[in-house]
């Protein structure tokens, strides 16, 4: 059997996301986590926040809090939020973790013993009026590419071309506002890239069946333009990790942390250290070094189309400059944006539903199943209230929902809340077995594959069988000629709500848990065989009629909810 391991994209630290944020990489990570321990799979699951760098230090500045208090809290926070939306991380760490700290001067320390670090003086922008370099974030300007005028530093959210501070137009100081700017030498540490570029173009060329998505950005960064540049791995901050040759210090770079894009997907593999650390698990090393065992490992990542260079390039990069044996990601597995009602979802304009204000007004599978069956695999895709709104009513509560309360309710009015005895599957039955068995295998097939749109909608075809087979039986008819035929229908469709929950548990965990919590069972057997799948709960089991699965959503709700979260956020 393959271990899986899994990572997601580490959220940054300055504030909750929003839903775009999470069905970008934590969600869809989750959901195949889950697929995988279902069907037996072993499997490690890690995410972290990202803390270091400047978004740390404004936000942080911003709350009026010491950076490393703020993290402090928003890590809790963030876990906190993790949890309500039912996400099934194995360990969720911290990149300010001691155990990144080592890790990441290690690699430092072997990139340099191969002469893949150099460092070079360069011209950077110094604010007067803060008395500070201002890498990266804490400058803001116009981007000369597509005239956004709250561009960063390092990258413009709006067209995301990468940048360099001093390509801004107009620039000012995030931190205060002031345009006194001037352009000073500094020296900083390069890691070399360039020297790299053929071995992490015959890699990529040999992961086959990558999402297009994830390889034209790869092969863009690559080729296009002076193709692969070298890139800067350090920077004028107080808050990261310091710079060190290993454990030794690096003379010039005292007052120096590594940038964050460097130190952040390192976390991945310190997080597997935290995790052991933690006493949830042994040995980490299995799973992230080939000669420590991890030659059976399949790791896939998660992550939104902006994370792509950083993950096929620039963090391979690093793992194939150490010289040493570490696990490179299997696949990668890339997202489009989630647009928001119209336009885009906004961190600074609060614009859009953020995870906390989401899971005050529903639980966490509605968002989980609206989110996952609208994933933007293919394109981007766009969340409008009336989608949600239709999305919940029909699938999870006039499909799966009414479907459960239909044949639990009728049960227990013509046969007491027992699976009924008596009566044989005929023809319908069979018919029925059938069309499920080729939608299951469907199903796996779109799962394994990270087809999440695809095995979403199979999965609702799924309830759909069984409705439309419940309405073609139609016990409730069948039971005043021939009650025994009746039970028969009934003792299936009972089967069918324990298969339902087995099989909607990686999309909507909670609802799976109460399905089987009223069918009185804990047994999660995968269906290889569907016939004997619908006999798991015998005639004379006892069960329980659910509470409503699922509540329609009223269009009075819809359309409060549209106003209330059209902009700003407190």
């Amino acid at each position: 059997m393959t271990r899986h391991l899994i990572t997601s994209a580490i959220p940054y630290i300055n504030g909750i996301k929003h839903l775009g944020n999470l069905i970008g990489s934590q969600l869809p990570a989750d959901l195949f986590a889950r697929y995988q321990r279902a069907r037996g799979s072993e499997v490690l699951f890690l995410c972290a926040t990202d803390e270091h760098g400047t978004p740390a230090e404004l936000a942080a500045a911003k709350a009026g809090l010491p950076v490393a208090e703020y993290c402090c809290q928003m890590h809790a926070t963030q876990s906190k939020l993790a949890e309500g939306f039912r996400l099934s991380f194995d360990h969720y760490g911290r990149s300010s973790s001691a155990q990144n700290h080592k890790l990441t001067q290690h690699f430092a320390g072997r990139l340099a013993d191969a002469g893949l670090i150099e460092e070079r003086s360069e011209r950077q922008v110094y604010s007067n009026a803060d008395g500070r370099f201002l890498p990266d974030r804490y400058i803001e300007g116009t981007c000369p590419n597509c005239g956004y005028e709250k561009a960063r530093g390092d990258q413009c959210e709006n067209c995301t071309k990468q940048l360099d501070p001093t390509d801004l137009i107009a620039p000012r100081s995030a931190i205060s506002g002031s345009t006194d700017l001037e352009v000073r030498e500094t020296k900083h540490l390069y890691l070399l890239q360039s020297k790299l570029k053929d071995e992490l173009d015959a890699w990529i060329d040999s992961q086959t069946g990558w999402p297009v998505l994830t390889t034209s950005i790869a092969k863009k960064w690559l080729h296009d333009g002076d193709g692969l540049q070298d890139r800067g791995i350090t920077r004028d901050l107080d808050w990261g990790i310091p710079v060190k040759r290993g454990n030794a210090d690096w003379p010039g770079m005292e007052d120096k942390v590594f940038y964050v894009w460097f130190d952040a997907p390192i976390e991945y593999i310190a997080c597997g250290a935290e995790w052991v650390d933690a006493g949830k698990g042994e040995d980490w090393e299995r799973w992230w070094r080939t000669d420590k065992g991890a030659d059976d490992v399949r790791y896939t990542q998660f992550m939104g189309k902006d994370n792509v260079p950083f993950h096929t390039l620039s963090f391979p990069a690093t793992l194939i400059g150490s010289g040493e044996p570490w696990k490179r990601v299997d696949y990668l597995k890339s997202f489009n944006y989630l647009n928001y009602d119209g336009g885009q979802f906004s961190t600074s304009q609060g614009r859009g539903v953020f995870m906390d204000q989401a899971l005050e007004i529903l639980p966490a599978d509605y968002w989980r199943w609206w989110l996952l069956s609208h994933v933007p695999e293919s394109s981007d895709s766009e969340f409008t209230w009336e989608n949600f709104q239709t999305s919940v009513n029909k699938d999870l509560a006039d499909v799966l929902g009414n479907f459960v309360s239909r044949v639990t309710k009728f049960c227990r009015s013509k046969f007491g809340e027992v699976v009924p005895e008596g009566g044989a599957a005929g023809e319908r039955e069979a018919a029925l077995i059938a069309e499920l068995t080729e939608r299951i295998r469907t199903y796996e097939r779109h799962m394994e594959a990270i087809e999440i749109r695809k095995a979403a909608g199979e999965l609702r075809a799924i309830w759909v069988a069984g409705n439309e087979y419940l309405q073609a039986a139609a016990p409730w008819a069948s039971f005043k000629e021939d009650p025994e035929a009746a039970a028969a229908q009934i003792r299936l469709a009972l089967n069918l709500i324990r298969l339902y929950a087995v099989l909607s548990a990686p999309f909507i965990p909670d609802a799976a848990e109460s399905m089987l919590s009223a069918m009185k069972t804990d047994d999660t057997a995968w269906p290889d065989d569907v016939k004997a799948a619908l006999e798991i709960l015998p005639a004379g089991h006892a069960f329980a009629v659910p509470d409503m699965l699922f509540r329609k959503i009223m269009d009075e709700e819809r359309e409060d909810w549209q106003v209330r979260f059209a902009g700003v956020r407190a």
